[in-house]
This record gives C-alpha cells, structure tokens and sequence, in this order.
C-alpha cells in the first residue's frame, strides 16, 4: 500500500500548495494578517508531504518492488544498492519529484529564514512560490506520476540506464536541480516586487545571498556534467554545445548576469527594473530547461506528439509563469523610481556591460539550441548547429568581458577617472601580454590559443589580485563579498586557462596494438599488455591494461574496459586516466580486431583540471559570498 501512500501525499502537497498561492497573495492584496499567516505552515507542510512521498519511491527501489512500474524500468534484481538509492531520479517521473522536493526545500528555508522581513512581503514571495508548487505537483501527478502499479508485477526489472550508474551522476541532478530550483527566491522576489509596485533596499540585500547560493550549486552541477562526460562516454571531451548542456548554462549566464545587477540596485539603487526581469529571465529559463529536457523535446521535437498530454501541459505551465510574469513586468516596471545617476566612467556602467555581454551570450545560445527544433517543426528542413556557432559567438561575445573583469572592482561607483584605473592596471597588463608573447614563440601546436589563454588567464588573475592588494594597502579591510567576488573572478581566469589550452595542446593518436607492442606520445610510451575478462556485480568487462612509461620510468598502469551489461547488453567505454596538475593522461579501449589487436584511443589533455579547479573556484566565490554577515543585517526602509 505504499505506493498509494505516495500518491495520497502528492495529492495533499497539491491541495496545500494551492493554499499557500491562494490565501497569502489575496491576504497580502487586501491587508488581511490571518490570510498572510498561512504561508509558512503551507510551506512547511509541502516540504513535509513531499518529502514523505519520495521517501516512499526510494524504499521501493531499495526492496526492489517491481509492481511499481517506475522501479520496474529503472531497476534490476543486480543493481547495487548505491545505485538503487539514486536510480530514484535515473529518468522523467523521478528526476522530476526531485526537482519539486529540491523546490519545496527552498520553500521551506525561505519560511524559516524571512522572520524578519514585513509580512506582507512574506505573503507575497511564499506565494508566488506556492503557484510554482502547485504547478510542478500538478505535472507530476497528471502525467509524470511514478508510483503508477503494474500488476501483475514482473519477476525482473529492465535496469537503470548504465550511463547513469557512475558516481558522478550520484552528485550532478541533485546539483544541478538546486541551482535550477533555488532561481525561483529570487524570481519570487521579483514577483512580489512588482505586485508591490516597488523594490525595497532591504528585500533587495535579503534576497542576494539566495542567489548567490542558487547559482553556486547550478556552477558546481554544471562542472560535475563537464567532468563525467568527460571520463566515462570515452571521447575525452568536456563540452559539446549540445542542447541538454545549453538548457543548465543559460540560466547560469544570466543568473550571473543577475548577481552583478543585484549588488547595484542593492548599492546604488539604479537597474532596479533590469534587476527584476533578469531574476524573471533566470528561473523561466531553468523552467524551460528542465521541462523540455525531461520531455524529451530537446531531444526530439515529435515529443510532443509521442505524448500530446504532456506536452500541452508543459506549453501551458511555460506560457502561464513565464508569460504571466512578463506581462506583469510590462505593467508594472514602469512605476519604479529611478536610482542615482551615474557616468559613463564608472562602476556602474562596466556592470552594466557585464549584463549586456551575458545575456547577449545567452541569447546566442537559446537561438542556436532552439532554431533547428522549430525549423524542423515548420518542415524547413534538418539544420544542424553545433560547434562551430557555438564556439565562435561565444569567443566574440566573452573576449571584451575577460578584458573588462579587472577593471571593475578597482573602479568606482558614480564617476571615476579612467587614468586612475589605468595607471593601477597598465604594468600587470604588460606583464599578461608578455607571457602570452612567450607562450605563443614556446607552444609546441596551436600557438594562438596557447597565447591568449595564457595572457587571459594572466590577465585576469593579476588585475584581480591587483584589487585586493589596493584594498589591504591602503589600511582597508576584505568584508566576505569582496573575497567571494576575488575567488570567483580568479576562478575565471583558472577556467580560461584551462579551456584554452586543453583545445590548444591537446594530442590525440589512435592505434591497432597487439599484447607487448607500443606508442609513443608526447614524450610518453604506452605499452599494451592486453586484455582480460572480469565480472562486475551487473556487468561482464573487457579490462585492458596499458603501461604508462616517461623517461623510461614506470608511471602508472591503467586499465580501460568496454562493460556489457546484463540486462539489454548496452556497452559502454570506461576510460583509464591518470591525473595531473599539469595534465591528465587518458586511454581509451576501442573494438577488438581480432587475433588478440585491439583499437586503443591515447589523449594527453594539458591543463584540463583546471576547467573544474576553476568551476569550483567560482561556486565557492558565490557561497563565501552569501555569507557576508552585511547580508543578515537589514538596512533602514527605503524603496526605489
């Protein structure tokens, strides 16, 4: 009876959820105190409810009930069991109670946390939470319910899909749907902005920590995908511009948009209305992404024909909250005063160029991930946008902002001299320039991204640094903000460096080798020792075993395999690496050829770690800061 269990408490959380969107707003609209008071045991009930439900699906796929036909597709009698706990969000119907569990817990911490902001802001933000509930559940239950029963049950489960069963995807949802699910505060934020017809300097710094949270977790989610792509399909790549990873960096480019807008309108008072469309922009694109992912219409555009109710739905649900709150942004962002006036030198203007380049960015994404689906759509023809597009637009649009990074902190709000930022900046941008001069004459192959990625990279770190010693130089202190700003602003700089010269230096060679034969890359022999069989607890493995040799010295063994799995027979390449701070050495095991030969795939990545040493750099820039203790200290009442 537990599954019916799930799907009563599914059924509450959606009767509770309409509570909470319905009494508060109406409270909050007519000055009603008892009306308002019903948000936070709303959203504390939601939590509850819905936390028990997936709980239930967790038990039934630990005790592998095969009735639930949820835990029947997802799951096998072999399955380990660490994997059984996380085959929970393995496809559509769980990832997307994660998802509303992931929202309700949001839902609760904003309860728990706004004690001190006025009540009918309150009302108002658990509200508009509420609708986002309300709409989640009712896609849930009407067509992604997973506790539907298949009776009678079978004796065998189908398997989790094999790709999710790596420790890597154990992390990446749950990252990343905190980061997607933690933009709609801000957004509620900005909805009950509008109601209100103004933005308050105090809801303003309370709700900056929460996007900086939000947006630390999409970063950290986000690095996680790049890293397990990376080592377990066995191509050696970390992105690919496809749509699934253009659905989470979206929101993440104007997320970061949206941190920087906020710091001035909460400073100065001015972007007050740029601020609240980019916190609207941000969560409908997590909302796009999420749904149209977990729909299968990114993948497909005939998703919605395959299953025409889902589909609506989601249509529906978009068109409601993403065009319900640009309506009611046209209406009403109008209203709202103008903050100070400010020069073209000055903070405020480099900012707003920042947001400018990011959402030209993301616009630039959505664009090439959205055209070929709706030119299919009309029967214009298969068009294919990849890489090229991608990589191209993106340098153009990033390159002035990777030169602009280090003259924002240094420079000051209102008005500045340009000469006074110049003259702070100019030696170490000599500095940058002649390393990326003596990287471009010393680069081995692809001496123009070798150059620019080391002079960006320079560039970026010194003129940073450059602010922190201006500011403890002159007898000033660092508040929290400013080193979460400097971590995420050298994060940057690490990333760009390793990108740049990862796609640069990266040499990769693919060979026919037989037991005792070698290579030589790089600097580096790769002797072939052949290849075994073992039994893996849900699989039967090919496990090769290459010598890695530098020098005539014995670095490392590394044993590649191609695992067949049991249930399906799905094979999947599982790449041997040996990491280093400098470089990663990855060896991939291709197809047997016969007469013990098999095909062996040999990259060396230089620098590719510090793709993700800078992504983790950035995420901890973006928690450090939401920690400032300025940020729990409400300022006096003002309104813009």
């Amino acid at each position: 009876m537990l599954p019916e269990l799930g799907q009563v408490l599914l059924a509450l959380a959606l009767l509770v959820a309409l509570l909470q969107a319905g009494l508060p707003l109406a409270g909050a609209h007519r000055g009603n105190p008892a009306w308002m008071a019903v948000a936070r045991p709303s959203a504390y009930a939601q939590l509850l409810l819905i936390g028990g439900a997936y709980a239930i699906l967790t038990w039934a796929f630990v005790v592998q009930d095969f009735s639930v036909r949820y835990v029947a597709v997802n799951s096998n009698t072999l399955l380990p069991m660490v994997y059984r706990y996380t085959a929970v969000w393995g496809s559509h119907e769980g990832s997307l109670l994660l998802w509303t569990l992931i929202l309700a817990c949001w839902n609760g911490a904003v309860a728990l946390f706004s004690q001190r902001l006025p009540q009918p802001v309150v009302a108002r933000v658990l509200g508009t939470l509420g609708i986002v509930g309300f709409g989640f559940l009712a896609f849930l239950i009407f067509t992604s319910n997973p506790f539907v029963r298949l009776l009678p049950a079978p004796l065998e489960g189908q398997d989790l899909n094999p790709l999710l069963q790596d420790p890597g995807m154990i992390i990446h949802p749950p990252m990343q749907y905190i980061g997607w699910a933690g933009f709609s505060v801000p957004f509620a934020f900005a909805i009950a902005a509008l109601l209100d017809g103004r933005v308050d300097a105090r809801w303003l710094r309370w709700t900056r920590p929460w996007t900086n949270v939000a947006w630390a977790f999409l970063t950290v989610g986000i690095g996680l995908g790049s890293w397990w792509a990376y080592y377990e399909l066995g191509w050696g790549g970390w992105w690919f511009w496809d749509p699934v990873e253009n659905a989470a960096f979206m929101p993440w480019l104007v997320g970061a948009a949206l941190i920087h807008s906020q710091a001035v309108t909460e400073k100065r008072g001015s972007f007050a209305g740029w601020t609240l469309l980019l916190a609207i922009a941000a969560f409908s694109l997590s909302l796009m992404g999420t749904f149209l992912v977990r729909s299968g219409v990114l993948t497909s555009v005939h998703s919605f024909a395959a299953d025409p109710s889902r589909g609506l739905f989601i249509l529906v649900f978009l068109a409601l909250v993403i065009g319900g709150s640009l309506l009611l942004y046209a209406l009403r962002a109008g209203r709202l005063q103008a903050g100070a006036g400010f020069q073209p030198a000055s903070r405020e203007t480099l900012l707003l160029l920042n947001n400018l380049l990011l959402t030209c960015a993301c616009a630039m994404i959505l664009l090439g991930t959205l055209y070929p689906l709706i030119a299919d759509a009309l029967g214009l023809g298969k068009i294919s946008v990849g890489p090229p597009y991608f990589g191209l637009l993106f340098l153009v649009l990033m390159a002035p902002l990777v030169a602009l990074v280090p003259f924002g902190p240094l420079t000051r709000w209102q008005r500045d001299q340009p000469s006074r930022v110049l003259a702070m900046l100019l030696p170490w941008l000599g500095v940058a320039l002649g390393l990326g001069v003596a990287a471009f004459f010393t680069a081995p192959q692809g001496p123009w991204k070798t150059a620019l990625g080391v002079a960006g990279a320079a560039w970026i770190g010194l003129g940073t640094l450059r602010f922190v010693w201006s500011r403890l130089g002159n007898g000033g202190r660092m508040t929290a903000e400013m080193w979460g700003m400097t971590l995420a602003h050298l994060g940057i700089g690490v990333f760009l460096a390793g990108a740049l010269l990862v796609e640069a230096q990266n040499v990769q060679r693919e060979v026919a080798l037989k037991p005792g034969q070698s290579l030589q890359v790089g600097g580096y022999t790769f002797v072939f020792q052949g290849v075994d069989q073992t039994q893996g607890p849900n699989y039967l493995s090919d496990r090769g075993h290459v010598l890695v040799l530098r020098g005539g010295r014995e670095l490392e063994l590394l044993h590649p395999e191609k695992r067949a799995y049991a249930s399906g027979g799905q094979v999947l390449t599982e790449a041997g690496i040996r990491p280093g701070f400098t470089g990663d050495v990855f060896v991939a095991l291709g197809e047997s050829l016969g007469e013990d030969a098999w095909a062996v795939r040999v990259h060396l990545k230089p620098f590719i770690r510090w793709i993700w040493a800078g992504a983790l750099l950035m995420a901890l820039g973006g928690l450090l800061t939401a920690a400032d203790r300025r940020f729990r200290r409400l300022p006096q009442e003002t309104a813009t």
